[in-house]
């Protein structure tokens, strides 16, 4: 039995490796677990075969990756994968490729990165880049490098070029925490930023609300991950540019699932399971009869207020047609239910600020010409141990109307705090809050489509009464409503 029992942990991180072209080059990690891991090898998030140029062997706890006769296009950041039964991890590894590269006639400039980074302990990554990037804009650089260029690099001070004061950490949080790096950087002129995973633009693999990156004075610079996704593991790089030159650091986000949580899926493996049918396969991970009855779905739990999100994985050809349903009767998308198809291939209900009236049986019904399948589970909302007197209502007003939701907490003295959705209300022209004895009244004054959406009085030990408002549009002259938002 492995000494370093458990989930795979990095017993010895890679070095940054430096080879000649043409040259063989020898990556190297070491990693223990117990099962023994699983290791592949990875470069731009695709996985390495172990043939041609490319040979990966295993020499007790050590790792290897042997590219032969390495060139230009080698150099780069590679990523050591390792997962069994209990976990997962990985580490970074770079490679240096040092030689002239051969003009090229014709078509875009190369991408030549020789990036050295070199992992310390804790897994984070730091170094620099030697090379250069050229958009590839219909125009042909020249190659050649001005003599005002080459004396304005030899005046620049060393203080001048971009410095890491403070690199960014690696990072281990459960799904559905958020994540944050900040590290502090120095030049002059300050440097710009730019942050990328796996060697991407955020922009490219992530939608905008799903990450944000600012600055701040003093040259700190900051990068969020908002509800983290097991899809968002990764090797995060903070890429800093002046006219002086260019540094890079980077770490590690690993994002660990949460049993808890996990019950909130229709299975934990996602994929496993199925039936086939024909020529093409038709599955979900578990596979209940209809009528499904809630003593054969699993089971799920969430407190009043919060988010109850599932997700079922189907295959089949044709493309199978999805159906949510909730005690048989089909969902359709809305304010609080949102259903789509997640970058994982997931098909994926939302249900927001559940109330105790959403405790159902949740179904994912799945069917094509060939066949069809289903998956549910019971979804229970769970009501405050101290509960509302009376819990808000749904309004429906009109465009300029005024809209007014009240409830009544459990105790005159109670304190309470009113939301949209996740942004906390204060008292304003637009906003009324009254406190009389134990009623508390929520006043919107000219009710605009923006103010359409879910509304939250919350209680000091965290229950919530949850109601929707539903704003109409205004009337026109010839008795026709406007649009209502949704």
């Amino acid at each position: 039995m492995d000494i370093f029992g458990g989930a795979p942990r990095v017993l010895g991180y890679p070095r940054p490796v430096t080879a000649q072209q043409g040259a063989d080059a020898t990556l190297r990690c070491q990693i223990g677990g117990d099962p023994r891991p699983e290791v592949i090898w990875e470069r731009k998030n695709i996985q390495i075969p172990s043939d041609g140029r490319h040979q990966t062997s295993e020499d007790g706890n050590a790792y290897l990756l042997t590219i032969a006769g390495v060139t230009l296009q080698d150099a780069g950041q590679y990523i050591c994968k390792a997962q069994n039964s209990v976990g997962e991890t990985y580490a970074a590894a770079s490679l240096k490729v040092e030689g002239e590269a051969q003009p090229q006639e014709g078509g875009p400039t190369q991408f030549g990165v020789n990036g050295m980074q070199q992992p310390t302990e804790n897994g984070e990554l730091e170094g620099h880049q030697n090379g250069s990037c050229t958009e590839d804009n219909g125009e042909e650089p020249s190659g050649e490098t001005s003599r005002e260029e080459e004396q304005e690099e030899a005046d620049a001070a060393p203080e001048d070029k971009p410095r890491f004061l403070i690199k960014p950490l690696s990072l281990r949080v459960d799904r559905g925490e958020d994540a944050a790096f900040s590290c502090k950087i120095s030049g002059a002129p300050l440097p710009e930023v730019a942050w990328e995973k796996d060697g991407k633009k955020l922009s490219d693999v992530f939608e905008s609300a799903h990450f944000s990156a600012s600055g701040q004075e003093g040259g700190w610079f900051q990068l969020a991950v908002y509800r983290t996704r097991a899809p968002d593991k990764g090797v995060y790089t903070c890429r800093a540019v002046n006219r002086h030159g260019d540094a890079l650091a980077g770490a590690v986000l690993l994002v660990e699932r949460v049993p808890e949580r996990e019950a909130g899926r229709v299975s934990s493996s996602g994929r496993a399971g199925g039936q086939t049918h024909g020529a093409g396969s038709l599955g979900l991970p578990r596979v209940i009869e209809e009528p499904a009855g809630a003593s054969e779905a699993k089971k799920f739990a969430v407190a009043e207020g919060k988010h109850a999100k599932f997700r079922c994985f189907v295959t089949g050809k044709p493309k199978p047609e999805i159906i949510w349903k909730k005690d048989g009767v089909p969902l359709e998308p809305g304010r609080r239910h949102l259903i789509f198809e997640d970058r994982e291939g997931y098909y994926t209900l939302k249900v927001l600020y559940c109330k105790v009236k959403d405790t159902a049986l949740y179904v994912c019904a799945a069917s094509n010409a060939l066949g069809n399948t289903l998956s549910a589970v019971q979804l229970s909302v769970q009501g405050p141990a101290v509960r509302f007197r009376r819990p808000l209502k749904d309004v429906e007003v009109r465009e300029r109307d005024v809209a007014v939701l009240e409830c009544e907490v459990p105790d005159e003295s109670l304190p309470s705090a009113w939301y949209l959705e996740d942004q906390r209300l204060a008292p304003s022209r637009k906003y009324g809050m009254e406190q009389k004895g134990a009623t508390r009244r929520l006043t919107i004054r000219d009710v605009e489509t923006d103010d359409d959406g879910v509304y939250l009085c919350e209680m000091p030990d965290g229950a919530k009464s949850i109601a929707e408002l539903s704003v109409k549009g205004e009337l026109s002259g010839n008795g026709c409503a406007t649009q209502t938002k949704r």
